[in-house]
């Protein structure tokens, strides 16, 4: 008979694999609920979108994204989703918008911690694309078995083409096999790097997935500066080997994690509207690494619907466009740490190849010929 192995999320939920599937423990966790820095307030006290599209340099169009697909894969999800984001969007200027919740194993339990990822997540990926539909796919628990379902019914029911994953786990030597739930002609895949500092975290170190690291962002009036945040997570794979699309950029035969980043720290953090977090009802600052990930995801679906078609595998085409137009298309964050590796100038570990500059970035992603 197969062993089986505990393996924690969000401290406290436990699951099983089978041994000959996954032979050892990892952990694998949504960050924002531990990146909280503030208590429950009536009024927003994080960044505005407006704020946030003024950093990056985003389009203010309200049918930015038009006819793309974002499916965000959540572990349970939020039951007041819809209402919470009606108010995020009477707040923040946004057109109000209704997000699609597919249940696909059943009607999952209530966490409160993957609630609030949830609201940060489809509040963000709108703020960034508000003219994308959303759909939420929600599991009955956070396995990795759940999880790797809910995307493949992304990929086949949903029809998406973009999919962000605001969780991961510490990378573990089976991975590889693993990857080609990533690998699908027509369909980006986007996930954060994790925030618990250098170290590589699976599946944003999957060749086939976007991973996203993480900044400080400072806004002075019309100025706006990044340094690394410390909490980003990143490194060298010891299991998947350097991807093509990284020779120039990765000088060690491993693959580099993160791609690129963008404003991660909880003191920067991100305006969220939730109701009923452990009992509150109100607006919280997140921070963390899986706030990038679902605005990353909302980016490339704009580049999408300027393109006419999906890319097939974002980070191929976010590399090609570093070569050509690196200075313009990216933030290059040369300052800060993540413990072990430092920020410099072009690639590095902490933060990839930068934040996005979007003007030029998605111009340029739209303009790739067929074949990204």
């Amino acid at each position: 008979m197969n062993k089986t192995f505990q393996i924690l999320a969000l401290g406290v939920c436990l699951f099983t694999l089978d041994e000959a599937a996954f032979a050892q423990k990892i952990t694998i966790e949504a960050r924002p609920p531990f990146h909280i820095r503030n208590n429950v307030t009536t009024s927003p006290t994080g960044l505005s979108v407006n704020q946030i599209r003024s950093a990056y340099g985003l389009s203010t169009s309200q049918t930015a994204g038009a006819k793309q697909t974002i499916a965000i894969i959540e572990a349970y999800g939020s039951p007041t989703l819809q209402s919470d984001l009606n108010i995020f969007c009477t707040s923040q200027g946004l057109p109000l918008t209704t997000v699609t919740i597919a249940n696909p194993q059943g009607k999952p339990a209530v966490n409160s911690g993957w609630g609030l990822e949830t609201s940060l997540d489809v509040e963000w990926a709108h703020a960034i694309a508000p003219g994308a539909n959303i759909v939420v796919v929600a599991t009955t628990s956070p396995t990795l078995s759940n999880l790797l379902a809910a995307i493949d019914y992304a990929v086949k029911t949903v029809k998406a083409n973009v999919i962000s994953m605001s969780w991961g786990a510490a990378e573990f030597s089976t991975e590889a096999a693993y990857d080609s739930h990533f690998n699908i002609s027509g369909v980006s895949f986007v996930a954060s790097s994790g925030d618990s500092g250098a170290g590589v975290q699976w599946p944003a170190v999957s060749p086939y997935v976007v991973g996203v690291g993480g900044t400080t962002l400072t806004i002075k009036g019309t100025t706006y500066s990044e340094v690394a945040w410390s909490g980003s997570g990143g490194g060298v794979s010891a299991y998947e080997l350097r991807p093509t699309y990284q020779n120039g950029f990765v000088t060690l035969k491993g693959r580099g994690v993160p791609d690129v980043s963008y404003d991660a720290d909880p003191n920067s953090g991100f305006s969220v509207y939730m109701s009923n977090y452990s009992g509150y009802t109100g607006w919280l600052t997140i921070g963390g690494t899986s706030a990038g990930a679902p605005q990353w995801a909302a980016l490339i679906a704009i580049a999408n619907a300027n393109r006419g078609s999906s890319l097939t595998g974002a980070e191929l085409g976010i590399y090609t466009q570093a070569v050509a137009h690196y200075s313009t298309s990216f933030r290059d964050i040369t300052s800060g740490s993540n413990g072990t590796f430092k920020a410099t100038t072009g690639y590095d570990n902490v933060t990839g190849l930068g934040s996005p500059l979007t003007g030029v970035l998605l111009s340029g992603l739209a303009a790739l010929p067929k074949g990204y």
